[in-house]
C-alpha cells in the first residue's frame, strides 16, 4: 500500500490480469477444461440470473439500509447522470467478472468436486473471500474493528449468497449479478 493506482486502473486492468490469468492458465493449459467448467453456460442463464436477480435485490435493500443507518446519505442524483452510471457499472461489472470467476467459478466448484454439493465448499469459499477483502478494509478503507467485523460479515454473507445461486443454478451469471449489485450502495453513499 505504498502507492494506489486510479481505481479505474486496478479493477479494469490489473485485478483482471493477476486474478483471471492465472485462473485461466489452470482451466485451459493444466486442467485442459473449457470457460463452462468456471460456469460460463448459457444453458442455465434464465435460471441464474433470476436467482441473481432477487438475491441481488435483497443485498441492495440491506446496503442501502446499513448506509442510512451509518449516517450516510444517499446521492439519488447520480442515478441521473449517465457518465456516472456507465463508468460505475462498468467497475462494478468488471470486479465482479474477475472476483466470482475465481471464487464461485474456480475455488468453489472445484471444492464442491472434492467435498460434495454442500454447505461446506461455500462457507470455505466464503471465509476466503471475506479475507481477501481484509487489507483493503484495513489500509484503503481504515476501518475501526467494530465497522471492519460488519463490513467482514457482509462481504462473507454475499458470498453466501452467491454461491447458493452459483450452486442451485450451475451457473455464474447469477453470482455476477448478486455482486454488481451489492457495489450499488457503497457507490450510492
Amino acid at each position: 500500500m505504498i502507492f494506489r493506482l486510479p481505481e479505474e486502473v486496478e479493477e479494469i486492468i490489473l485485478k483482471p490480469i493477476v486474478w483471471l490469468g492465472p485462473t485461466f492458465y489452470l482451466v485451459f493449459k493444466v486442467e485442459k477444461k473449457g470457460l463452462s467448467s468456471l460456469g460460463y453456460s448459457f444453458k442455465s442463464l434464465r435460471s441464474s440470473l433470476g436467482k441473481g436477480l432477487i438475491f441481488g435485490i435483497l443485498f441492495l435493500g440491506m446496503g442501502l439500509i446499513l448506509q442510512v443507518l451509518r449516517g450516510r446519505s444517499i446521492l439519488w442524483g447520480n442515478l441521473l447522470n449517465y457518465q456516472f452510471l456507465l463508468s460505475t457499472f462498468g467497475l462494478a461489472l468488471m470486479t465482479a467478472l474477475s472476483e466470482e470467476t475465481v471464487f464461485r467459478g474456480y475455488i468453489l466448484n472445484r471444492l464442491e468436486e472434492v467435498l460434495g454439493k454442500s454447505l461446506v465448499p461455500n462457507i470455505i469459499t466464503s471465509i476466503g473471500f471475506a479475507l481477501i477483502h481484509l487489507p483493503v478494509s484495513v489500509f484503503v478503507y481504515h476501518l475501526a474493528l467494530p465497522q471492519l467485523f460488519s463490513y467482514l460479515l457482509l462481504v462473507f454473507l454475499s458470498s453466501m449468497g452467491s454461491g447458493l445461486i452459483f450452486s442451485w443454478s450451475g451457473g455464474i451469471w447469477g453470482a455476477i449479478l448478486v455482486h454488481v449489485f451489492l457495489v450499488w450502495p457503497m457507490i450510492l453513499g
